[in-house]
């Protein structure tokens, strides 16, 4: 009996170690979720180094599993514990070849037809992408855009895949799910993306970086290992494509550190008319007039270059510099989870509202970079008259010892501590609305962004920056203009 393909394809692989399963079967799909199994799925299984044992994986993820063969990236202690399954370890250098061997043949790209463009950076991932979606939508090309925010097809919402990049499977699965409903993919290239070869083979016509800064060390290590990762955006780009970047010491870093045929394109911020600013006022930060810029650069790779006023088409970024305003209290929302982030949108925030006061209500997030909680404290200090710290994402983490360690950054004047958000948030309101109606405050809330959930002790709990504010107002019984979305963007590495 003939072998289906993806049994001829297993049996081609260069391996460290296999073992033939007890019982043959055949074949029919690839999964990444052992969940997601079947009795014909082979299951790739990238082992990472996080600190969990062979034992407690195998409890996690591989105990019971329905699949025929295991392809990992490792040794394993509990391959005795999956006797009938086929087994197959190859080198860590191979797995995202491998990988991607098998997606090709499962799920094969049409390069004829389709254009890929990625962006990755600290902050700014998000925005850029958004931005270049509305741009070529506007111009009549069928843009999907992948990232934080999920997946969209010319502007209109498709699903969450709960990933800033999907793993490749699940990239692949959904490239040829919507093929030929698209002409250009835009996406956000995270670095652990680019570490573990989530994107490896998508031929990337172009790429931009937006920034790059302190972030992701609980995973990456050191700094020269972010920056590492993120430089391997540059081994996607096909040979007569180019990097985009507004970051001065990216580009010098990349031509310093990390030679490559692939030309690096400095750009600097976009000049806008003053219709622009008033009309659509998140283009009034820097920042976000270098997101477009490259957003620009990078639909021209698909438009052709010309003199186009694309700023008209962009809209706003949810979790963006979200602005509620009242009277002389201006509230923003945005997703600043960073040390360069938050002093990036309080810089702004301090050029837009030269005559302003400003509070900061931020937090970090557990079971992360704890380096850069005192960065942060520092930070918000430095920009802000007055401080609130809470909590933000602790996941499995102690909320005290988050904060305990931002404080460290901090000094004691015109700071308080109020541990559980919603109430953090009533108590800024409390704060703003004791103040002399005079006296004009911007309120920054700052990590959550886009984010509808808290995550603590193994759990999302729904929850919402945009609705315990609406909450407040309605318990202050303050009215005044409807939310202006101006926002900026910070999101994740």
């Amino acid at each position: 009996m003939p072998q289906d393909p993806l049994s001829q394809l297993l049996d081609s692989l260069a391996v460290l170690w296999r073992r033939a399963a007890v019982t043959p079967r055949t074949l029919t799909n690839i999964q990444w979720r052992a969940d997601d199994c079947d009795p014909g799925s082979i299951l790739f299984f990238q082992r990472l180094d996080d600190g969990r044992t062979d034992a407690e994986l195998y409890r996690r993820y591989l105990a019971g599993g329905r699949f025929a063969v295991l392809v990992t990236n490792r040794m394993l202690d509990c391959f005795d514990a999956l006797p009938d399954q086929g087994i197959y370890v190859v080198r860590p250098t191979d797995w995202a070849g491998v990988v991607a061997r098998f997606c090709d043949l499962v799920y094969p790209l049409d390069h004829r037809a389709s254009h890929f463009l990625g962006v990755t950076g600290t902050n700014g991932k998000t925005t850029t992408v958004k931005y270049l979606e509305s741009i070529l939508t506007a111009h009549g090309s069928r843009a999907l855009s992948i990232g934080t925010l999920g997946v969209s097809l010319a502007g209109e919402p498709l699903l969450q895949t709960g990933f800033t990049s999907p793993p490749l499977i699940e990239l692949r699965r959904l490239l040829h799910a919507h093929r030929g409903r698209y002409d250009v993919v835009a996406m956000e290239v995270s670095s652990h993306a680019l570490d573990q070869g989530r994107a490896h083979g998508i031929p990337l016509q172009n790429g931009a970086w937006t920034n790059f800064s302190q972030d992701h060390l609980d995973y990456h290590g050191d700094e020269s290992a972010y920056f590492a990762a993120k430089a391997r955006i540059l081994d996607l780009i096909v040979a007569d494509g180019r990097l985009y970047t507004t970051s001065t010491d990216v580009a010098q870093r990349l031509h310093r550190e990390r030679p490559s045929p692939i030309p690096i394109e400095l750009l600097s911020a976009a000049t806008l008319p003053a219709e622009a600013i008033s009309t659509r006022p998140f283009l009034a930060l820097l920042h976000n007039r270098q997101n477009y810029a490259l957003a620009s650069a990078l639909a021209d790779g698909i438009l052709g270059r010309a003199a186009r006023p694309d700023w008209r088409h962009l809209s706003a970024v949810d979790g963006r510099f979200d602005c509620r305003v009242i009277g002389n209290r201006t509230l923003v929302i945005d997703f600043a989870h960073t040390p360069d982030a938050l002093e990036t949108i309080l810089t702004a925030i301090r050029q837009a509202f030269p005559t302003a006061r400003i509070a900061t209500l931020f937090g970090c997030g557990g079971e992360r970079d704890r380096g850069k909680r005192p960065l942060m404290g520092a930070v918000a200090a430095r920009h802000s008259d007055q401080v609130i710290v809470t909590s933000d994402n602790p996941r499995c983490e102690d909320p005290e010892r988050i904060i305990a360690d931002i404080l460290t950054g901090m000094p004691k004047e015109g700071r308080r501590v109020v541990i559980e958000r919603p109430r953090a948030i009533a108590c800024l309101l409390d704060f703003l609305d004791a103040r002399p109606a005079q006296e004009h405050w911007v309120a920054l809330l700052a990590g959550k962004g886009h984010e509808r959930y808290i995550d603590a002790l193994g759990s999302k709990t729904p929850y919402s920056d945009h609705e315990e504010v609406e909450r407040n107002l309605a318990r202050l019984g303050w009215t005044g203009e409807d939310p202006l979305a101006t926002r900026a963007d910070q999101d994740s590495g």
